[in-house]
């Protein structure tokens, strides 16, 4: 009995102890379920978040793709802009510029139909100038389209932006109207704003769903409508140039003409004059000597004596007639220098010494005056080419005419300088000078100068005409600087050499 309690106490204490140990088993497969079951739902999490990457990835792919063939496109579109606007920008004739867009490929610009029209102020309507992609039918169903909705053309121009089927702000209503008359799913329409002349637009549209048109091709389409805009204006600008250089031409040409038939005039008249001063010249000399010749005898007394009051008016008569036989030399003379009758005998000769000559000739004069007469002569510059007598005639007159209007204890001075194969000579003097409205006419023949000097003093108003041709026979040039009160510089140029 007592093994049995025992072994009841026994059993009891097992089955107690499998019941704890049941218990503990079961709570260290619950504690691993829930072990599991949070991996489990982090691995359900993670897959989640892989399946969102995934199709991310997959999105991101698809954008990417998409982009590539609109960057294909636009580099595709702007290498056929680049060459189509280096086309058009080497002409410059307006019709050749829409010529060489009709044969460019613009199906590079993923455009099947374009078109253009310019505005004709003068006539009223929009004229097409450009068709590639339409029938003959369809160009003339879109013409009149244009034509009649000339308002929504017109403020598409004034206000200098483009139009396009993809605008947010495009109203549908218009929008289908576009597509139905230019035959076409989707569209581009830009300005073409020269600076001068008719402005207009260009259309570009496609019918292909696939190939709809997205901002780039609209960028596309307002660069080359620029690009043509600008070809117009250097077109225009061209023909406007040309044609002005056409009017231009033909006026010179008739100017020309007309110029050479006054020269030849005036080379006619000139040489009527010529022969005429020649002709009067000569007549005038024959009863000039005789009219001379006679009042010498009649001076000499060999005819018989005659009272002195008849003496004194030969003596006047006598001097008149040297006054006029000088005058008249000198008009012969100046005839033959301009008809190129006189023979310049050309030779090398000293400056110096035909200075001195001068001096010694006009030292009555200059002591008369006490006018201080000096001369600087460079030694590159004394050596002159030309003809003894005709220079000599030219300081004669020069010197002359300083004298005459230098008051007294004035001066008068020569200086001659070399400029490159010239030798420049100045002949300065401290007289009454010359007022400024009479320096372009001092040289022309018979002008004197209106002061009181000129009017005391007799002279023909030959002399400087008479200097300025035997210089300019010489291929020199003489002018004259001069101020009132300040004297005058009269100066020439002789070569030093023969030419």
């Amino acid at each position: 009995m007592f093994a049995a309690e025992n072994l009841n106490t026994i059993l009891g204490l097992s089955s107690i102890f499998a019941i704890i140990l049941l218990a503990i088993v079961i709570a260290f497969k619950m504690d691993r379920i829930k072990q599991l079951q949070a991996a489990a739902d982090k691995l359900k999490n993670s897959l989640g978040e892989m399946d969102e990457q995934a199709k991310l990835i997959v999105r991101t792919d698809m954008e990417l793709n998409k982009t590539q063939e609109e960057l294909d496109k636009k580099i595709t579109g702007l290498y056929a802009l680049q060459r189509l606007s280096r086309e058009i920008s080497t002409t410059m004739q307006e019709a050749e510029i829409f010529k060489r867009i009709n044969n460019s490929r613009l199906d590079d610009l993923g455009f099947e139909k374009t078109c253009c029209f310019l505005y004709d102020g003068r006539k009223g309507v929009f004229t097409r100038r450009l068709n590639i992609g339409y029938t003959g039918d369809e160009m003339e169903a879109i013409g009149f389209f244009v034509n009649s909705s000339k308002d929504l053309f017109s403020g598409l121009i004034n206000g200098q932006k483009s139009l396009s089927s993809i605008a947010a702000n495009l109203d549908s209503g218009l929008k289908e109207k576009i597509l139905q008359a230019c035959y076409i799913d989707s569209f581009v329409i830009s300005p073409i704003l020269p600076k001068e002349g008719d402005k207009g637009f260009f259309f570009a549209g496609t019918a292909n769903l696939e190939s709809a048109i997205t901002e780039g091709d609209e960028e596309l389409i307002t660069i080359m409508a620029n690009q043509i805009g600008q070809s117009l204006d250097n077109a225009r600008l061209f023909e406007k140039t040309w044609l002005a250089q056409q009017e231009l031409e033909k006026k010179v040409e008739e100017r020309t003409r007309e110029l050479s038939r006054a020269l030849e005039e005036l080379k006619l008249i000139s040489k009527r004059k010529t022969d005429f001063i020649s002709s009067v010249s000569h007549e005038l000399r024959t009863p000039l000597t005789s009219i001379k010749g006679y009042a010498s005898i009649l001076l000499t007394g060999k005819l018989g004596e005659i009272p002195a009051e008849l003496k004194d008016r030969l003596g006047k008569i006598n001097r008149h007639s040297d006054e006029l036989v000088h005058m008249v030399n000198d008009l012969l003379d100046i005839a033959r220098i301009e008809a190129g009758k006189v023979l310049m005998k050309r030779e090398p000769l000293e400056l110096k010494k035909i200075i001195e000559g001068i001096a010694d000739l006009l030292a009555g004069q200059l002591k008369a005056k006490e006018i201080e007469f000096s001369s600087q002569i460079a030694e590159n510059a004394n050596l002159i080419f030309a003809d003894h007598s005709q220079i000599n005639r030219v300081f004669i007159n020069l010197v002359g005419n300083a004298l005459k209007f230098t008051a007294k204890q004035g001066k008068i001075k020569i200086s001659a300088a070399k400029v490159d194969r010239w030798t420049q000579v100045d002949i300065s003097d401290t007289g009454c000078g010359i007022p400024p409205e009479a320096l372009e006419s001092i040289f022309e023949e018979f002008y004197r100068v209106d002061n009181q000097i000129n009017q005391e003093a007799k002279g023909t108003g030959l002399g400087l005409s008479l200097v300025k041709r035997i210089v300019e026979a010489h291929q020199g040039k003489i002018w004259v600087k001069s101020s009132l009160g300040a004297g005058s510089t009269f100066s020439f140029t002789i070569p030093q050499g023969a030419e």
